[in-house]
């Protein structure tokens, strides 16, 4: 089973950026659809960005579309969240997660197998 360590997160201000990184061990991630989901205190946890490598495809919430870019490197051993324009609603701990089903970039929690510990990112009015 594929490991995997987030990194990045902090606290900042409206308006500031981010880039969280996510670290694979003991495999590379060519052959999982990755993603990034979010979880506010007294909140489920929400999709924040995926993407697929097998199908070339990214898919993003509402919330975080125009702002946000998920990617991957060369290696496949990691994935990144490019956080600009932060809000204060974007405070939460962020996750990366990783689904054996590959093709797609799967929007539902279900669909992930593997997670990492989650970053805490605060964003401050």
């Amino acid at each position: 089973q594929v490991q995997l360590v987030e990194s990045g997160g902090g606290l900042v201000q409206a308006g500031d950026s981010l880039r969280l990184s996510c670290i694979a061990s003991g495999r590379t991630l060519s052959r999982y659809a990755m993603a990034w989901f979010r979880q506010a205190p007294g909140k489920e946890r929400e999709f924040v960005a995926a993407l697929s490598w097998s199908s070339g495809s990214t898919s993003y919430a509402d919330s975080v579309k125009g702002r946000f870019t998920i990617s991957g490197d060369n290696s496949k051993i990691a994935v990144y969240l490019q956080m600009n324009s932060l809000k204060p609603e974007d405070t939460a701990v962020y996750y990366c997660a990783a689904s054996r089903i590959a093709n797609s970039p799967w929007t539902n929690v279900g669909r992930y197998d593997f997670w990492g510990q989650g970053t805490q990112v605060t964003v401050s009015s």
